[in-house]
């Protein structure tokens, strides 16, 4: 039987919204996606699909819009959001038991990298960024995509990290991230001197607990490209691609 696969093409980095975004472009039920979504039961956010042509490329932007008040309290609760508190949101959900395990994962790597590079274990972990609710509904919105995909397989290419500084929870820190370094440890990566971060902490956690292998395109039959648009304008084109096809079985030879 034929595999579906995906292959992740980071040629200006990846995030969570672009994930997401990229995904629903592959044509997605973009109410089948919501409704799903909704079973997380989490609230204070709304969410914005948006269809646009960007520099001659027609594709997709998701955006996670936060209430204001929930965006204050956010600000000042997400920095005391566990992995442990973050894991039973989910499992206490009623998404599908693929998105439940998918999600969880990439939390959990998150964790471990956060957990190793502050010196704690991972039970001691507060998620920063990857804590508040855009990052949640990110995470978990991904999982949906590819459980709505019937994805069997995922690759990806080596990772555009980008160069200079980020303001973030603990300062101005240099770009890739401490959190975002960690979990591409093992995974080519390479910088062309954009300055800007171009792989979050999110978007770094969904692709190595996600892909199988870093590399060049895989054999498939082609069926279909999605555009997942980033928000920065940048002196190169700011989205992520994603080719979606079959893989064919190797044929044996007698």
């Amino acid at each position: 039987m034929d595999k579906t696969i995906l292959y992740f093409q980071c040629s200006s980095g990846i995030s969570g919204d672009m994930t997401v975004a990229a995904l629903l472009d592959l044509g997605i039920d973009e109410k089948r996606f919501l409704e799903e979504l909704a079973k997380l039961h989490l609230e204070g956010y709304s969410t914005v699909i948006r269809h646009m042509e960007k520099d001659g490329i027609t594709g997709t932007d998701f955006q996670v819009l936060l209430e204001q008040a929930e965006e204050d309290s956010e600000h000042h609760h997400h920095g005391h959001r566990g992995l442990a508190e973050i894991q039973a949101m989910i499992e206490n959900s009623t998404v599908s038991q693929r998105t439940k395990e998918l999600s969880i994962a990439i939390f959990q790597n998150v964790a471990k990298a956060e957990a190793k590079i502050h010196g704690k274990p991972v039970e001691q972990v507060h998620f920063h960024e990857v804590g508040a609710v855009d990052s949640i509904v990110d995470i978990v919105g991904c999982a949906i995509c590819i459980d709505l995909l019937g994805v069997d397989e995922i690759y990806a290419s080596p990772v555009h990290t980008g160069t200079g500084f980020v303001q973030c929870q603990h300062g101005w820190l240099p770009v890739p991230a401490p959190a975002t370094l960690e979990l591409l440890k093992g995974k080519p990566i390479y910088s062309k001197g954009i300055e800007h971060e171009l792989v979050t902490p999110t978007g770094a956690a969904i692709l190595v607990t996600l892909a199988a292998d870093f590399g060049p395109v895989p054999d498939m039959v082609l069926e279909g490209v999605g555009y997942g648009f980033g928000k920065t304008e940048l002196p190169i084109k700011n989205m992520l691609r994603v080719l979606k096809g079959k893989k064919k079985p190797q044929l044996k030879l007698t």
